[in-house]
């Protein structure tokens, strides 16, 4: 195991990295309580006044009936179903809306906005589930080794005698700036045009979305005053798989990066420290040797 010296005692750099990947999740709760707190005491608060302004406005409610009727609400929001609009809204479950869903249980994004609601549905869920999600590890891993393989073809080819270290770095900075461009750049363009949203918002769902982490507060083609193509929800499917292949290389690049950081820099010290013992052993007289004749 890699090992850390400090006033002449080893120290493991994986309990480091635990004590550090604890620090980043305390780090980032703190974060967050600071930023969403108060926003969240502000919008409760608001819903609370408009659910009396609307019991002032209809007084043949009480408040009784009102919170059944938000009770309805949100067990619709819950199956899937927009309080918006009527019933004459797109289904949820057609095709495309359906290889999406598909889509978002083999990739274990699940936005949690739409879930099946019966209990053969459930069932199948989990066994589709049980059977896609090697799959989709296996496609994606597969994909990574091809996104790879091109990646050691251009390292190999700008490596040949006459071409220099920074026409490397450009090839790499080359494919990583079109990846970005291509999976994180322009994708927000599409969805902010479609979807009404602001660029952030668009970014925040893709990067959202690639990183598989699906919060489910932003998800493409759910809004019931809108009219989407039917393969547009499919198209994305495909999109969101391949740029997963591509986020999750960089991440992994990235990992690797900080591992071998991680242990060049913990290593230093041992290096050191093994070069002053080698010089101070050359340095001590060699002691002489007592013959005792037999």
């Amino acid at each position: 195991m890699p090992l850390l010296t400090l006033h002449n005692q080893q120290i493991g750099w994986t309990p480091l990295l635990v004590l550090g990947y604890l620090f980043y999740l305390l780090l980032g709760a703190m974060v967050f309580q600071l930023l969403e707190k108060q926003a969240e005491t502000h919008f409760r608060d608001q819903f609370q006044l408009e659910k009396l302004k609307f019991l002032q406005n209809y007084t043949c409610l009480d408040r009784k009936a009102l919170e059944q009727f938000v009770q309805v609400l949100m067990e619709a929001w819950e199956k899937g179903v927009s309080p918006e609009g009527n019933s004459t809204n797109p289904s949820n479950w057609d095709f495309s809306n359906s290889f999406f869903f598909a889509g978002t249980v083999v990739t274990t994004i699940g936005y949690g906005n739409l879930s099946p609601s019966t209990v053969a549905g459930q069932i199948f869920c989990v066994f589709y589930a049980l059977f896609g999600v090697p799959l989709n590890l296996a496609f994606l891993n597969q994909l990574g080794k091809s996104l790879n393989a091109h990646l050691i073809t251009l390292e190999r080819w700008v490596q040949m005698p006459g071409r220099a270290q920074v026409v490397q770095t450009l090839a790499v900075a080359i494919f990583l700036t079109a990846g970005t461009l291509l999976f994180l750049v322009f994708p927000p363009l599409v969805f902010s045009y479609i979807e009404g949203w602001s660029y952030g918002e668009g970014f925040y769902f893709t990067f959202i979305t690639l990183s598989t982490i699906g919060f489910g507060d932003y998800v493409i083609g759910t809004n019931p005053n809108k009219h989407y193509i039917p393969v547009y929800r499919s198209l994305t499917a495909i999109w969101i798989v391949f740029g997963l292949a591509w986020l999750a290389l960089v991440f992994n690049v990235g990992a690797d990066l900080m591992e071998k950081f991680l242990q060049l820099k913990w290593h230093q010290p041992d290096l050191n420290l093994a070069e002053g013992a080698t010089i101070k052993s050359e340095d001590e007289p060699e002691q002489p040797r007592i013959h005792i004749p037999s």
